[in-house]
């Protein structure tokens, strides 16, 4: 049976077989998100991010062998533009801010509470940048030091890329854009990777600070 195109897919990468277990079971509560996929490992998180094409990846920061910011790495060299938020027990601000540069769109923490939890997918799946609130003044200051923007050529997008990354700057998820412009979703994924790749960005949270720092 095919998944309403209103619901969240999700990826959960994490070795803890009962946390993912736990937060399935608690995914599966709300009607607007679903779990597709289950990896307990950075490789097979890969290929199945590759294979499904979520629109949300949960990936958890310590993991054995591949830990959670190489799999991250290995995501975005792989051309995944999946919304990624990393969901660890770790808030060491070299965590986030690592996690932030190599493409990451959020950072829960995994103490945070189940209806938190779900709320937070739900804003990530609108687009939003989604941060465990402790955070914040780690983010503030990670944002700021930001990507040096020299390296980005404005002249090298398209007109419809520059109209995509203005929409991911206002906060609007792939469907939204795809509805706005009146293009499929796919065809939004396909300008999305390229406009990374030209502009020498990895993730949405860099687009969105790259459009302020040009005041676009």
């Amino acid at each position: 049976m095919t998944e309403p195109s209103d619901t969240t897919s999700i990826l959960l990468i994490d070795d803890h077989p009962l946390l993912r277990t736990g937060v399935k079971q608690l995914i599966e509560l709300d009607e607007g998100l679903k779990v597709v996929g289950e990896a307990s490992n950075g490789h097979d998180g890969v290929m199945l991010a590759t294979e499904l094409d979520p629109d949300l990846i949960l990936l958890d920061l310590n993991m054995p062998e591949i830990s959670g910011l190489d799999t991250l790495e290995m995501l975005r060299d792989a051309g995944v533009t999946s919304r990624i938020l990393m969901f660890t027990v770790s808030d060491y601000e070299e965590d986030v801010v690592t996690a932030l540069k190599k493409g990451a769109d959020g950072y829960l923490i995994k103490d945070i509470e189940p209806e938190e939890l779900l709320q937070k997918l739900n804003q990530a799946a609108a687009g939003k940048m989604v941060i465990s609130e402790r955070l914040t003044a780690i983010l503030a200051q990670a944002l700021q030091s930001g990507r040096n923007s020299a390296a980005a050529d404005l002249a090298s997008l398209t007109a419809r890329e520059r109209q995509i990354i203005k929409l991911i700057a206002g906060g609007l998820s792939n469907k939204l854009i795809a509805r706005k412009l009146n293009i499929a979703e796919g065809t939004v994924k396909v300008h999305i990777k390229h406009l990374l790749k030209k502009l020498n960005l990895r993730s949405r949270v860099e687009v969105a600070v790259w459009v302020t720092q040009q005041k676009l």
